[in-house]
């Protein structure tokens, strides 16, 4: 083998060489230094609907999966016994209104005639007045509270979102209270991405970022809207008359806490169906000055 192959041999081992390195130093600053995260779900707020009323169920006027708007009915509760409620209390309001008119009318009477009348006489009357305007008033309150009842028979949807978990059907008895069925408001589809402590300085609210869902070639932008303030100590024991449980060290291996960062989603594709739950990756802008971040490594 001639000098000149040597060298070359020589050369492109140093090259294949030189190429791994920069692949390895590529990688490690793709997941050591900049904030990006495999660990991202798409996340909604869950409401969970409950009627106010019991009873049965008269009419269910949506399927499960159905998209709805806020204040569209959902299911219609019998309303016989409600309307019985409102309608007594209708008769209970008039019979006290025609109560205090007739005590109204003797008070003026008595007091228009006060040199006839003995004045204990009259502090009866104007104090039946006085009681007679109490039992008035809580008898408009029981009328109010029996139309409010009546309203609540009709359940309707509490914001604007996607019926889940809906398996109610007409004769089907439901108690006040009691979640009866989920909504995912779609207004408040995000992702949380879990970042770990050691990048988390390199995060800040406002930063791009590229969101990619699993199974979904293009990526997603948005900005990040918030950054948690805490995350729960495992090693501390929540009872506040007992010692504080700390696990043992491992000296060797330190693991990073993982915190909770919001990404606000900036636009949705239109034929791109967002599911609340499934998998993100997570890519963070790194701002100029955040270049130097790198892991603070534990040995």
């Amino acid at each position: 083998m001639t000098l000149f192959e040597n060298l070359r041999q020589i050369f492109l081992s140093l090259l294949l060489l030189g190429l791994a390195l920069l692949a390895l130093y590529g990688l490690w600053v793709r997941y050591e230094v900049e904030p990006t995260t495999r660990d991202g779900k798409v996340q909604a707020d869950i409401v969970q609907v409950a009627p106010d009323v019991s009873g049965w169920i008269t009419a269910v006027q949506v399927r499960d999966n159905e998209a709805v708007k806020k204040g569209q009915p959902l299911l219609q509760i019998d309303q016989a016994r409600y309307l019985l409620a409102r309608d007594q209390a209708e008769e209970n309001l008039q019979s006290e209104e025609t109560s205090l008119a007739q005590a109204i009318r003797e008070d003026r009477r008595n007091h228009a005639l006060s040199a006839e009348v003995d004045t204990e006489t009259i502090e009866r009357g104007t104090e039946k007045v006085a009681l007679l305007k109490l039992a008035v008033a809580r008898a408009q309150t029981a009328l109010d509270i029996a139309k409010l009842n009546l309203t609540r028979t009709v359940l309707r949807a509490p914001v604007s979102g996607v019926v889940s978990n809906m398996t109610l059907q007409p004769g089907d008895y439901v108690n006040a209270g009691h979640g009866v069925m989920a909504m995912v408001d779609t207004s408040t589809l995000r992702v949380e991405g879990y970042f770990e402590e050691t990048q988390i300085t390199a995060v800040h609210v406002g930063d791009k970022a590229q969101i990619w869902l699993m199974g979904v070639a293009e990526p997603l932008q948005g900005h990040v809207e918030s950054i948690a303030a805490g995350v729960v100590d495992r090693e501390r024991d929540d009872k506040r008359d007992t010692l504080a449980n700390i696990n043992p060290a491992f000296t060797w291996v330190r693991l990073a806490q993982r915190i909770p960062v919001r990404i606000a989603i900036d636009h949705v594709p239109e034929h791109l169906n967002l599911i609340a739950g499934t998998t993100a990756t997570v890519d963070i802008e790194p701002r100029p000055g955040d270049a130097k971040v790198r892991r603070s490594w534990p040995w």
